[in-house]
């Protein structure tokens, strides 16, 4: 079992910057895949970005050049940093874990709010 657990949300100013982080608790398996997704409001939740263990990562095309993610496999730790954010970020940012053969595991979600 995996529990999630985000921080680092908040209210920013557009062209400003945030740093999400999500601490998971439990085993981590070098397979697994940590990713970011957000769901804002009357949306589908998207997937943002994503990164092996081994540092391979994949983003969404709304986000390259502007978000970062990386990952520390000691502390079992994702984070996302978030630059040059624009309101149209604004959403509900939630960790994932893709872990083959299960349903993966979700975080609570963080709110990022980007005013104009």
């Amino acid at each position: 079992q995996v529990q999630l657990v985000e921080s680092g949300g908040g209210l920013v100013q557009a062209g400003g910057s945030l740093r999400l982080s999500c601490a998971a608790s439990g085993n981590i398996f070098s397979s697994d895949i940590m990713g970011w997704y957000r769901q804002a409001p009357g949306k589908r939740r998207e997937r943002v970005a994503e990164i092996t263990n081994a540092g391979s990562t994949n983003y969404a095309d709304s986000v390259k050049g502007r978000f970062a993610i990386s990952r520390d496999n000691a502390e079992n730790t994702v984070y996302l940093q978030m630059n040059s954010l624009k309101p149209e970020d604004t959403a509900v940012y939630y960790c994932n874990v893709v872990r083959w053969a299960t349903n993966g595991y979700w975080g609570q979600g963080t709110q990022v709010t980007v005013s104009s």
